[in-house]
């Protein structure tokens, strides 16, 4: 069986694959604290499973429109219309499987073969997979310690050319925790309106704030004709492995983001879309409280790391990540990830299986128990510690 060439464009993630390394060693009666998956420690809020497990009682284990749910879509037209500061019609939304597929449909809508594609480096590594994947060419963008890891404005502008289509933005943003200035996403707007770019806004963490409040490029002039917002349920709620996300979009591009749907899934399975239903439309206090303790992890977390020799820590401004430099050990990424993992047993990933440019760096999820991160930050100042007898 010959498989086809375009699949040598796609890559894995490092996230899932660190996890079964990890639950290997578990297997082999290691303790291992795990740092490395993006995902909220917490339960589904019991309101939102009692909403699905009342829908799965009353029958909707059937087909459904495949841009989602009347009821959905208007929930989330009104949600986004008022966090974000925009008139957001129930048209304007397709809800989908998870967050990821909005990328996937979005780029093969809009990015011809040869077309480039901009997107964050370090970034999710399923934008230069699925920009490679759709044939066009990823460019990436670097996210610098020095400048808290934000978007150089003046770099963008130098990276855009007559084939640039399509700018992809995350904020607050993994794997770095940084979040774009109000001032940022007015020049990158400015920019998006000068060259006639489309953007695509990954807002996924727009919940998970520490300072400040969310502002979407979307809200800006001129930008919510050119703008697809993805975000969804997974990080807010606690439900990634519901599978719920959605796209905020231009109706033309709704559409065609729709027959994609169709061609593919189907429809996203209704049971779960009654309990985003509920998610927007009941209490938010489980939210809320989740987010006060991700600060309280936060702040733990990246003060133990600075105390380690060899390591320095930027404090993240949002989602649930820490970002640390670890360039004084001596070890590559990899290495470093590696060596804490069978030395320390502690899950981390390397820097770079999010880009070039996070070489030099590892993510450590804060989605744990502050009394497990001060056991990780224990054994990892104790193996750095080793390295330098």
């Amino acid at each position: 069986m010959k498989i086809a060439d375009r699949m040598t464009r796609l890559r894995g993630e490092t996230a899932f694959e660190v996890l079964v390394r990890a639950r290997a060693l578990e297997a082999q009666g290691r303790e291992i604290v795990h740092l490395e998956i993006g995902e909220p420690d917490f339960a589904t809020p019991e309101h939102i499973t009692a909403a699905a497990m009342a829908a799965l009682q009353r029958g909707e284990t059937h087909y459904s429109p495949s841009a989602g749910i009347p009821a959905l879509r208007e929930a989330i037209a009104e949600e986004v219309s008022r966090s974000r500061g925009i008139p957001v019609s129930p048209s304007q939304v397709v809800v989908t499987p998870g967050g990821k597929p909005i990328i996937f449909y979005s780029l093969l809508a809009l990015a011809e073969p040869g077309d480039e594609v901009i997107y964050p480096d370090p970034g999710f590594p399923t934008y230069a997979s699925m920009i490679s994947f759709a044939g066009a060419r990823p460019v990436p963008i670097a996210l610098r310690e020095a400048n808290g890891f934000r978007l150089d404005v003046a770099e963008l502008k130098s990276l855009i050319t007559p084939r640039t289509r399509l700018l992809i933005i995350n904020s607050p943003h993994n794997p770095t925790g940084g979040v774009l200035l109000p001032e940022d996403l007015a020049a990158i707007a400015e920019l998006a309106l000068e060259h006639d770019l489309a953007v695509l806004s990954d807002e996924i963490y727009s919940r998970i704030y520490y300072e400040g409040e969310h502002r979407s490029i979307a809200s800006f002039p001129g930008l919510q004709e050119r703008t697809v917002i993805l975000d969804g349920f997974s990080k807010s709620y606690a439900m990634t492995g519901w599978r719920l996300g959605y796209g905020v979009m231009p109706r033309l591009l709704a559409a065609h983001v729709t027959l994609l749907m169709t061609n593919s899934n189907s429809c996203t399975a209704s049971f779960t879309q009654w309990a985003g239903v509920e998610a927007l439309h009941g209490p938010q206090t489980a939210c809320d409280q989740m987010v006060t303790a991700f600060r309280e992890r936060r702040d733990v977390l990246v003060a133990g790391l600075r105390q380690i020799p060899g390591l320095r820590c930027t404090l993240p401004q949002g989602a649930f990540y820490a970002f640390p430099n670890i360039q004084g050990t001596g070890l590559s990424s990899k290495a470093f990830a590696d060596y804490v993992l069978e030395e320390a047993g502690v899950a981390t990933l390397s820097g770079a299986s999010f880009g070039a440019h996070g070489e030099g760096y590892i993510r450590l999820s804060y989605a744990n128990t502050v009394d497990h991160l001060r056991l990780a930050l224990d054994r990892i100042g104790a193996a750095v510690a080793r390295l330098n007898r």
